[in-house]
């Protein structure tokens, strides 16, 4: 399939109701409101086309930026790729799920999100941690700096409450997910978690939400899910 084909299809699939519902999250136009769900059949034929991708993310069209992540050659990129696309990323289901998942698949994932972490950049740090989640929930324990990592859950203890509000969203999930998906500071995370306690994320044109990772770590303990690891990031 081609750019124009590829747009024609995402088109055809779009559903007011769910162009409603990605708008009320930050999306804006151009979009046409496409399930992530339906984008499958596609992603089976084309699979790889670093090409296309670039053509699609180039858009600014949310979905055709959405499906760009799904086909994208993440070990094609480069750092000044991965630059152009978070910069493109204009609200957080961009930052967050697209970028930060192609940027997870990578071996320079880590450099490239501690850069975004320390940026001071709402957008970039909530893919940085955002990273990290992925990673963490993918990868085997071995690959990280217990260290790095420890220092990493000091820095959310510190800044959290006084951090942007999408960079609270992720850097909650972070501590959650060190919880749950990296044994080694499993305990140190929860301690994290007690230490933080509830967090305010305010929302545009919407109530605030509370984050509470103390609570969600304990769901996955009850559930048995201590070492979960997923055997995909991108669907």
């Amino acid at each position: 399939m081609d750019f124009e084909q590829v747009m024609q299809e995402l088109e055809a699939l779009g559903k007011e109701r769910l162009k409603k519902q990605y708008m009320s999250n930050g999306a804006h136009e151009p979009l046409f409101g496409v399930a992530t769900g339906a984008m499958k059949p596609m992603a089976k034929k084309i699979k790889i086309d670093q090409s296309l991708a670039e053509q699609l993310y180039a858009t600014g069209n949310y979905d055709a930026m959405y499906f760009a992540g799904i086909i994208a050659d993440p070990k094609a990129m480069t750092e000044a790729d991965f630059e152009r696309w978070i910069q493109g990323a204009y609200f957080y289901m961009l930052s967050d799920y697209v970028v930060a998942v192609t940027l997870a698949e990578t071996d320079i994932a880590q450099q490239v999100a501690d850069q975004w972490i320390g940026s001071g950049e709402e957008l970039k740090m909530s893919a940085g941690w955002s990273c990290y989640c992925w990673l963490l929930g993918s990868r085997p324990d071995a690959q990280f700096n217990e260290s790095k990592l420890a220092d990493m859950l000091e820095l959310v203890a510190k800044t959290i409450h006084e951090a942007p509000e999408r960079t609270k969203s992720a850097m909650n999930n972070f501590i959650y997910t060190v919880a749950v998906s990296y044994l080694p500071l499993h305990d140190k995370a929860v301690e994290t978690a007690k230490a933080v306690g509830p967090v305010e994320m305010k929302r545009d044109h919407k109530k605030s939400s509370i984050l509470n990772a103390s609570e969600s770590i304990q769901k996955a303990v009850d559930k048995q899910q201590l070492g979960f690891k997923r055997k995909y990031v991108r669907c």
